[in-house]
């Protein structure tokens, strides 16, 4: 079982972590939110989901308490329980008179929370207060707006919805997603602090288990494939097959996962597709 997150955790000089008080299926035991600095004016990384006054509460009380403002707030990707809390935040109106808030921007266009004003990331782009400089990398695959930030001082990797501190993480492109994991990888990270979960201390090891994890899938699938060669099957069949330990309640989401994998197979020309069923690529042999 996990340890238990509490609602507020100082784990550095320069971080503090808010749990977003959103506990479920596919947010675990809440949204982690960090505050990073050592200065007045400091970093918001997150924001939870929207309506959850016992969040806001427990960051007002470190804002207060830390004597901070939020001089920029950095989202990491679209998804709800990251921006949701946003505008809540915001009206926190004597912390952030002068927050700057950020996001890299959809490849699918936005669709932002009304009455704030959001400016656009680069990939490679810096930022600078009291005792943290964040770099920031654009990974996606989990979606195509996903950063992760790289603290400098600590080496630390801020790694939202990428890598998560418990389970696996679901991803909308499989290949941009592994291209992520490597780039995560490549910056050799000593702490990585994930959006869901506890921190990950062994950074090398986990992103070799999500690498190994998802080669392991795909050859899952293309097993089954290859010995039922006459079969097609749909991704429920398949996630039937091969997750067989996974609760029910979760099934849905690993259908979603299986279809990645057979996208990226069928880039590969591994597989094939016909009416929404896939089967193996006999001709892939001959090329």
């Amino acid at each position: 079982m996990a340890a238990v997150i509490p609602a507020v955790t100082k784990l550095s000089a320069r971080i503090i972590r808010v749990l977003g008080c959103n506990p479920g299926i596919m947010t675990l035991q809440g949204t982690n939110t960090y505050i990073i600095g050592t200065g007045k004016r400091r970093i918001l990384v997150d924001t939870g989901d929207a309506d959850v006054p016992q969040y806001i509460n427990h960051l007002k009380s470190v804002l207060k308490h830390e004597d901070i403002d939020l001089a920029h707030i950095f989202i990491s990707h679209w998804h709800h329980d990251h921006i949701g809390g946003l505008l809540d935040v915001l009206d926190i109106k004597d912390k952030t008179k002068y927050t700057q808030v950020w996001k890299y921007p959809r490849s699918e266009g936005e669709s932002l929370p009304d009455g704030c004003n959001i400016d656009f990331l680069k990939d490679g782009q810096e930022f600078t207060v009291e005792g943290a400089t964040l770099r920031v990398v654009h990974t996606p695959g989990h979606t195509t707006d996903h950063i992760v930030l790289h603290l400098v001082e600590e080496n630390a990797v801020f790694s939202g919805d990428c890598v998560l501190g418990e389970g696996t993480a679901v991803f909308e492109d499989l290949y941009d997603y592994m291209n992520s994991l490597q780039e995560i990888a490549d910056l050799e990270p000593a702490v990585v602090y994930p959006g869901h979960g506890n921190v990950i201390h062994s950074p090398r090891e986990k992103i070799e288990f999500y690498i190994q994890h998802r080669k392991e899938r795909e050859q899952q699938i293309l097993d089954i494939l290859i010995n039922n060669r006459q079969k097609q099957f749909n991704e429920k069949e398949l996630v039937r097959m091969i997750y067989t330990d996974t609760p029910e309640k979760l099934l849905k989401a690993a259908e979603s996962n299986v279809n990645h994998h057979l996208v990226k197979l069928l880039k590969d020309n591994k597989v094939a597709q016909f009416n929404n069923l896939w089967q193996y690529n006999d001709i892939c042999k001959m090329i």
